[in-house]
């Protein structure tokens, strides 16, 4: 199917709780590859299955972005799982779905990720820090509902989606790393 469009906010969908892959299908398979592929030419560094308007609990994301990363290659994650979490860390957060909006929003320094790597095999815990664990928090989140503009305080949060209400849809400038 190749690069599918990037469902942009308010779009019900975004606030739908994901449901759990229960096999690794053909469709499963393609969606991964697809989302990998969308990803990529958004130039984003991850991407949640409800973003391009499949609420399963999937998710893709870039660990290239960051140096010292553990993982070489862009990769996709089924039913993903935090194991744990620790410390804080304060992170200007975009989203693919929210075109030209950034919010400081505070995060896990650490995590600990566990779930099915694309190949349908378990990840068996792996340890990420700064910008990855901040982008699986941010994706995990997409995959519960959960927005991050939910994290900001209530003004902040007024006051930046009347901005971004008010503009209308825009493309990323893509200056900034996008999930």
């Amino acid at each position: 199917m190749g690069i599918r469009p990037i469902v942009k906010y308010p779009s019900p969908v975004l606030r739908e709780k994901a449901r759990e892959v229960e096999g690794f299908t053909p469709e499963v398979q393609g969606l991964l590859k697809d989302m990998l592929e969308t990803m990529e030419a958004a130039k984003g560094v991850g991407l949640a299955a409800n973003q391009v308007g499949v609420p399963l609990r999937v998710f893709v994301f870039d660990p290239r972005v960051q140096e010292g990363s553990p993982l070489k290659a862009p990769m996709g994650i089924v039913n993903p799982k935090i194991l744990e979490a620790s410390g804080t860390i304060l992170w200007e957060e975009g989203c693919l779905s929210f075109p030209d909006m950034e919010l400081k929003i505070a995060r896990s320094e650490r995590i600990v990720l566990d779930g099915l790597a694309q190949d349908g095999q378990p990840l068996g815990g792996i340890e990420l820090d700064g910008l990855l664990a901040v982008c699986v928090q941010h994706e995990m989140d997409h995959l519960d509902g959960v927005l991050f503009i939910d994290h900001a305080s209530k003004l902040k949060k007024e006051i930046a989606l009347k901005r971004y209400l008010s503009r209308g849809p825009k493309e990323h400038d893509h200056a900034k790393a996008h999930f």
